[in-house]
């Protein structure tokens, strides 16, 4: 039984977390500092300092799934891995982050005669856009081509705003209902279209990657992490 101590525990994907936990049989869920031999953090950046800091004291990885996170805050992660593992992701699902890889492949592979538009959809009480995982890919594609996203990226087109700029990497983003997740990415150059995608149908989803990402990190070496890790694709 591997004992998981999980930060925002209240939340909604704390609760999921700890409901995929319940499901295992193979984990518990503790508080972070009742025995764990890894963390989990789904809080907010205004307390995220606070987690990483009780990760350091404690000498315990963790699981970063906190999102919005400050350049600041990247600096003190970077500085946490020369003595911690430290596993971070904006979006925590197994087929996401394969979703990505893909997508570093395909941008890599197909050229710049392909436009490359990135589409979500989400819940109506999602304040942020793009989500956080469409901007994953965006950063996957603009990997895969040897770019900067924020030099080559498109958002919120509206009016009279000119043709498309070559190489840009689009966002359009949708919100309404209870949708959970949906990610397209869209390749398209003259008479043909490829599409990747992913759909998040349930919350459990994060959770499930959540917990097999703290499965993987709790003994790995003192380092900074990816779920391109835990699915072996670096």
């Amino acid at each position: 039984m591997t004992a998981i101590g999980l930060f925002g525990a209240g939340g909604r994907m704390g609760q999921a977390i700890r409901a995929e936990a319940n499901a295992r049989g193979d984990v518990t869920i503790v508080a972070p500092d009742a025995g764990a031999v890894v963390l989990i953090d789904f809080t907010s950046p205004t307390i995220f300092d606070a987690q990483l800091a009780q990760a350091l004291r404690a000498s315990l990885p963790i699981v970063v799934g906190t999102t919005g996170l400050s350049s600041e805050q990247q600096t003190a992660i970077d500085e946490a891995t020369a003595e911690i593992a430290v596993l971070e992701s904006a979006n925590m699902s197994l087929g996401v982050n394969l979703v990505a890889h893909l997508v570093r492949e395909a941008a890599a592979r197909l050229g710049p005669n392909w436009d490359i538009e990135i589409a979500e959809m989400h819940h109506r009480h999602k304040v942020d856009a793009p989500s956080g995982t469409a901007l994953m890919l965006g950063r996957a594609a603009a990997d895969g081509r040897k770019i900067d996203l924020d030099a080559n990226s498109e958002r919120g087109r509206d009016g009279n705003a000119g043709p498309r700029e070559a190489g840009a990497i689009g966002f359009a983003s949708l919100r309404g209902g209870s949708v959970a997740g949906e990610h397209q990415v869209i390749f398209a150059t003259e008479g043909e279209r490829v599409e990747i995608g992913h759909r998040a149908e349930s919350r459990a989803i994060f959770a499930k990657g959540a917990v097999a990402a703290a499965l993987w990190l709790k003994d790995r070496p003192a380092g900074r992490y990816t779920m391109a890790d835990v699915l072996g694709l670096s």
